[in-house]
C-alpha cells in the first residue's frame, strides 16, 4: 500500500484504526527527510499490514507542535494507540525493519500494565 499523507483532520482516525502505525514527520526542504523517504516507502510496501503515515511539518504545523517535533525527520511508532517509540533522525532500512519486528513481538497487555504502574507511581497518594 505504501505510505499515506495524513494531517490534523485524519491523524486521530488513523491511530484509532489500531494496529501498528509508523509516522514520519518530515518537510520537503529537509535533506535527511528526502534521504529517508525511499527507505520509509520501501518498508511500507513490504509491510501492507502496517499503516505508514507521513506528516508534512510545513503544512501541518499544529499537528507537529502537538507532538513537540523539534527535529526532522522524526519517526514515531504507535501500536493499538500507544506511543512506543519516538526518535528524531533517519534510520537505515535494516534498523527500521528490526524496530517493526520488535513492535510486532510486544505483549501489549504487558505494555499497558507497565504504563499504568508507572503512572500510578508518578502520582502522589491521595489519601
Amino acid at each position: 500500500m505504501g505510505a499515506v499523507a495524513v494531517g490534523m483532520n485524519d491523524f486521530q482516525p488513523t491511530l484509532e484504526k489500531g494496529g501498528i502505525v509508523l509516522v514520519d514527520f518530515w518537510a520537503p526542504w529537509c535533506g535527511p527527510c528526502r534521504s529517508f523517504a525511499p527507505v520509509f516507502e520501501a518498508v511500507a510496501e513490504a509491510n501492507p499490514d502496517v499503516t505508514f503515515a507521513k506528516v508534512n511539518t510545513d503544512e501541518e504545523r499544529e499537528l507537529a507542535g502537538s507532538f513537540q517535533i523539534r527535529s526532522i525527520p522524526t519517526l514515531m511508532v504507535f501500536r493499538d494507540k500507544v506511543l512506543l517509540f519516538a526518535q528524531p533522525g533517519s534510520l537505515p532500512r535494516s534498523v527500521l525493519e528490526e524496530l517493526l519486528t520488535k513492535v510486532r513481538a510486544l505483549d501489549m497487555d504487558q505494555v499497558r500494565a507497565e504504563i499504568a504502574k508507572a503512572e500510578s507511581e508518578a502520582r502522589p497518594d491521595q489519601a
